[in-house]
């Protein structure tokens, strides 16, 4: 596992990490868009400016200044999660999800993941969060929900 630091940020302010933390959420699903077999994901296409109008609070994870992963959240809903491909199962994901998990206010947290990402349902499973439902949000693309309550 890399050596990394979880920090909490606001890409608003900072637009140079706005676009930082954009590489990675487009190369993160633009792997997701293969496991599941198909790039319909609104968030593979969002902008730098979509992303700053998002009403999350943000976690960056990076290493020497290299963002290797975020996540977001919104209310107890996690809003996203990515991962550089690169630095993919080392531990990156589960550190920012379990920082959410602790910064998340209320006894039930909410996440979705496409049905056919496998490496995102094993980690969610692998934290106690619960499959509560499959769900067609447009003709073929499925997303699996899951719930933690704590």
């Amino acid at each position: 596992m890399v050596a990394i630091e979880i920090l909490r940020v606001d890409p608003v302010t900072d637009r140079p990490l706005a676009e930082q933390i954009l590489a990675v959420q487009k190369s993160s699903y633009a792997v997701e868009a293969r496991l599941i077999g198909d790039d319909r994901i609104p968030l593979l296409h969002e902008s730098v400016d979509d992303l700053c109008a998002a009403q999350v609070h943000w976690l960056v994870a990076r290493d020497l200044g290299e963002i290797l992963g975020a996540a977001a959240w919104s209310g107890s809903e996690i809003d996203r999660l990515v991962v550089s491909p690169h630095v993919h199962r080392q531990g990156i994901g589960r550190a920012l999800v379990e920082v959410m998990i602790d910064s998340i206010v209320g006894q039930r947290i909410q996440v979705a993941t496409g049905r056919d990402n496998a490496p995102a349902r094993r980690l969610y499973e692998s934290l106690g969060f619960v499959h509560t439902e499959n769900q067609q949000v447009l003709p073929g693309l499925w997303l699996a929900r899951y719930e933690l309550v704590r």
